[in-house]
């Protein structure tokens, strides 16, 4: 993402802010995703909190809203399963409503609006990536296939693995990301365990969490 921000853009106040959550109260399910993106040829994966569900087979929190995750270049493909809807963009605090190619080359948040309500539905995140190849956007030095990091619910869900999902958390461990993580943690196999303790030093050495992970 560029490091300035497009022009055409409104500072969120903090009254909108407050308005968001209301305005995410009937985003979409996982399964109402997977449900419209159903035979789509472009990788793509829930992310965040209800990732981390998937991986546990069952909703263990309520979720602000539903993130997913595609590769930059290919949104095109997934914009059209989005058809009659808005595409807005957010970054640093600002949002850009209809946003223009230029505004999505430079953002990568997108938030798919129902005009209708004027309702947020799906945050998809347009992710950096090398061909086939997923780049970590905390780390660009840290590049996997997208077969390494997308898995499946049974019932054919992708999701990310949570290793990764626990990596994205670490950076600012909210409240709501340490939960995520003490209950995420004794369901980690151990392969996946020590990818999460690798991953964690080499991104954020001396975290709270490798001490957790026996690091």
């Amino acid at each position: 993402m560029s490091e300035q921000l497009p022009p055409g853009g409104v500072e969120l106040s903090p009254a909108d802010i407050e308005a968001l959550g209301p305005r995410w109260s009937s985003c979409w399910t996982p399964s109402a995703a997977a449900q419209r993106l159903a035979g789509l040829a472009t990788p793509w994966y829930v992310a965040a909190g209800w990732a981390l569900d998937l991986f546990r087979g069952a909703q263990t929190r309520a979720h602000g809203d539903l993130e997913i995750a595609v590769p930059a270049a290919r949104f095109p493909e997934v914009r059209e399963r989005f058809s009659g809807y808005a595409i807005d963009t957010v970054s640093g605090g600002w949002i850009w409503e209809n946003a223009t190619p230029e505004v999505l080359a430079a953002t990568h948040q997108t938030w798919v609006r129902d005009p209708a309500t004027d309702n947020y539905l799906v945050d998809v995140f347009r992710e950096p990536h090398d061909g086939d190849t997923w780049i970590c956007r905390h780390d660009e030095t840290i590049r996997l296939p997208y077969d390494a990091i997308i898995c499946f619910s049974p019932a054919g869900i992708p999701y990310l693995a949570p290793e990764l999902v626990l990596l994205f958390k670490a950076k600012h461990a909210r409240p709501k990301d340490q939960g995520d993580f003490e209950a995420t943690v004794p369901h980690l196999s151990p392969a996946q365990r020590a990818a999460l303790t690798e991953l964690l030093a080499r991104v954020y050495p001396g975290h709270r969490w490798l001490t957790a992970l026996g690091a």
